[in-house]
Order: C-alpha cells, then structure tokens, then sequence
C-alpha cells in the first residue's frame, strides 16, 4: 500500500498529519504532539477514532423514524427542540418533495449530518435543507450543533431584517452589487427600472443573504467558546439551502456541493452546478490564505489535494479553504463566511441535490442527476448514496469509503409555476470586502452541546 492510501486511511481526507520518514519516527512524533495537546487543553486535529473501534449501526431507512415527532426528547441548554417540530427531518427518510440519506463510511464515526425543514419556522412555501460534513476528532459534533442551530440562527435574522427593511440598501442599486470573483456564475440581467414583483424579488434575494452572513457569523461565534465541544481543530462544512416559493438562495461553506437537474432547450436532463467547491487552491482563496500568513501545498503523494497548513508547521493539513470550526487556522486565512449564490426555479428544473463530498469524490454531476431521476422519489437519495458507496469500491479499493450524506430537493412542475418570468437566473458569490471576510477571526461566542443522534 502506498504512503498516500497509508494517511488517507489513518487521518482521512479532510486532515492529515505531518509527513515522517518512518512509521515509528511518526507515530512517536504524533504520541508526542498528542500529549503536549492534552497537556496545554486544546483537543488535537488528527482524529484516532478511523484507527479505533467500531461505529454504531445505521438506523434503518424508514420514514416512520424520521420525524422530530417519534419521543420527546431534550436538548441540554436548548428548549427549542424540547417539543415536536412538525415538517423537520434529519434522518433517513423522505416526504412528498424531499429525500434524504445518509450512510457511514469506514474511517470511524459517521461525522456527516443533513436536515430538510419543510415550512420553515411556520413560513408557509418555505423549505430550508442542507448537508454537514464533520472533520476532526469532534467533526461529528460540530456538524449536528451547526445542523441544529444554524436554521435557528438563519430564521432569527430573516425576522429581524424584516423588521427593520428601511436599512436595507435600496433596491435600485441592489442588482449591481453582486459582483463574480471569477467563479463561473453570471450576473441577472440588470434592469434600469425594476418592476415592482423584481423589486420584491430582489429584497428577498438581500434579505436572505445578509441573513446567512450573519447567521454564519454567528454561528461561528458560538462554535469558538462552545463549553463541551472542542472546536480548535475540529469543524464542519455547510452546504444549506432556502427555497421559498420559486426562489433558492444557497449558501456554502466548505466543498459539499449542490447541484441542479433541469432540462435544456431539446428536453435532455442536464446538471448544472449551484455552487463553488471551496478548495484552497482556488485562486482567490489562495490569496486571502497566503495574506494571512496561512500555507497551501499538496503532499507528495497527492498532488490533486490542496491543503491549508500553519505558517510554521506541517500541520493540520485542511482540505478546504472555509469552515465552521477550525480555529487552530482562523487566524491563517481559513473562514466562515458562506459562498451566496441565486437561483430562479422555472419550468425546466426538476430537483436539486445536496450532498457532502463522499459523493462527489466518486460521481460527475451528471451520473449524480441520472441518478436522481431514474429512481423513485422516495429513495432517490438512498439509490445515490448506495451508489457511490458502490463507486468507492470501484474506483478506490485500498481507501477507506468516505462518510455519505444526500438531500434530494423535488420541484413540482405541475403546479407552482407562472408563464411569466421562466428564465432561470444565477447570482454568483457576493462581493464581501477583506475587512468583512476577517471579522470572523477574532470572535467570541458561547452555546451549548447539540443532542447526539445516530445517523
């Protein structure tokens, strides 16, 4: 087996260790990094838990088990979920529009998470999904306490940004400053004079977007302090999505992905990309990285892997160039600020597919939307996950398969729409200035620990 299959297997794909010239030299390097860890209370980035015993079992897919209405349960520190939370699904199960999935890998704890939120927060026509990819030695908890509190956080700045609308930027400068970095996305078509349904459009495009900054702010805040979850070298990726009426606003942070299926102009199904995998060899991540004294490089066996390292130190070795979590790196480049994007849902599309990386590793967006379609509805998202389990095994036979997660969004092409307005619009990632991106890096929050639920 090669050096590069060896520190997959043991560190996984997010995190790595430092590189040694021998097996006993590292592992006595690691015992000796660990212990001064312990000693200064820190928690370490290099999980043990793919080297060590075994998982708990999945539960088994049924829809029955996957509502918040099964057994009253308490969150410690958390009322909000002290009560049931009709049309909230984290388990793997489906509903009319949504199917969702998610099946541990062979690294250890399942650290992947997702939720669909149907009529979210009582807003009638109004979903929230999303998909949490965990890394780390606690990445299991911070992606269920994100995947938690989160929507919660999001919900309360939507609230008060509609209490207080007469802050917002006017709505006719507001279609230019959306400006692409470089990200493959256009910009709407801007309009001199906005019709007043644009101008209500808009507001709701703005809206939803200063609320996930600040949601993501927030959120940040509490993960840093948490008293019960070591946050230092442990976090957490987010792909999450608000669909209200025929509206999506997505935000990301992190590489799990979304993607479209829709038809094109000869009724062909073809996937279109909603988002950008945040890695950090992307150029403007790069960059931001490199100013804040952080380092990016590939190892030697790998050389397709980007990864964010100390200044000083070969050390975490983060797969992604923005995370919740991760503080060990806040202060080197790595950020929470979410990745906006807009989408106008139109007669052509037909879903949408969240998922963590475990799938995108093994599947092109396109096999992931052929997918989607051939099957039932029901168990779309069981039928993907399965097979890139499949693809794992196929493509990589002496890795460990990674942790899966999916959520498959349904649009009902039958009802919702209106003849007006059926060109699909994409907004890219909004322009946030270098103070705003480095406001996350010196905060402070507190919180507490999110219920464990087995995935």
């Amino acid at each position: 087996m090669t050096q590069a299959v060896e520190v997959l297997n043991r560190y996984g794909t997010d995190l790595v260790g430092e590189p040694r010239d021998s097996d006993s030299e590292c592992m006595a390097g690691f015992e000796c990094f660990l212990n001064i860890v312990r000693a200064l209370g820190m928690g370490s980035c290099i999980s043990e838990v793919g080297a060590g015993g075994s998982s708990p079992p999945l539960l088994p897919y049924s829809p029955e088990s996957n509502m918040d209405g099964g057994k009253r349960r308490r969150l410690r520190g958390s009322p909000s979920f002290d009560f049931k939370v009709p049309g909230r699904m984290f388990l793997n199960g489906s509903s009319e529009v949504a199917s969702m999935y998610c099946k541990q890998g062979r690294k250890g704890t399942n650290q992947d998470a997702m939720l669909v939120w149907e009529n979210f927060c009582s807003k009638e026509d109004t979903i929230f999904c999303g998909v949490f990819d965990g890394h780390g030695p606690y990445g299991h908890k911070v992606a269920k306490r994100v995947r938690d509190y989160f929507p919660l956080k999001l919900n309360a700045q939507w609230d008060l940004h509609h209490k207080n609308r007469d802050g917002l930027s006017d709505h006719s400068s507001a279609t230019g400053s959306y400006k692409s970095e470089g990200n493959g996305f256009r910009l709407v078509d801007e309009k001199t004079s906005p019709t007043d349904h644009e101008l209500d459009e808009t507001y709701t495009i703005l809206t939803l977007r200063e609320s996930f900054l600040k949601a993501c702010k927030i959120m940040d805040k509490e993960l840093k302090l948490h008293p019960d979850i070591d946050c230092f070298c442990s976090g957490t990726t987010a792909v999450t999505l608000v669909k209200q009426g025929m509206d999506l606003v997505i935000g990301n942070v992190g590489d799990s992905r979304a993607v479209l299926g829709t038809r094109d102009l000869d009724d062909s199904l073809i996937a279109v990309q909603l988002t950008i995998d945040l890695k950090p060899n992307l150029p403007r991540e790069e960059e931001r990285i490199r100013l804040r004294r952080g380092r990016v490089f590939s190892l030697q066996n790998e050389p397709e892997v980007a990864r964010v390292w100390l200044p000083n130190s070969d050390f975490p070795g983060l797969a992604m160039a923005r995370a919740f979590g991760d503080f060990c790196l806040k202060d080197f480049g790595l950020i929470a600020v979410p990745d906006i994007s807009y989408h106008r849902v139109t007669e052509k599309d037909e879903f949408v597919v969240l998922a963590t990386d475990g799938i995108w590793d093994v599947l092109s967006n396109e096999e992931v939307v052929d997918i989607v379609a051939s099957a039932p509805r029901s168990t779309a998202a069981r039928a993907l996950v399965e097979s890139a389990v499949q693809a794992w095994r196929t493509k990589y036979p002496f890795c460990k398969v990674d942790d899966c997660a999916a959520v498959c969004l349904f649009f009902d092409s039958d009802s919702d729409f209106k003849s007006t307005d059926t060109k699909a619009k994409l907004i890219p990632e909004t322009s946030i200035n270098q103070s705003e991106q480095l406001s996350l890096l010196d905060e402070k929050g507190n919180g507490t620990e999110a219920e464990k639920q087995k995935q």
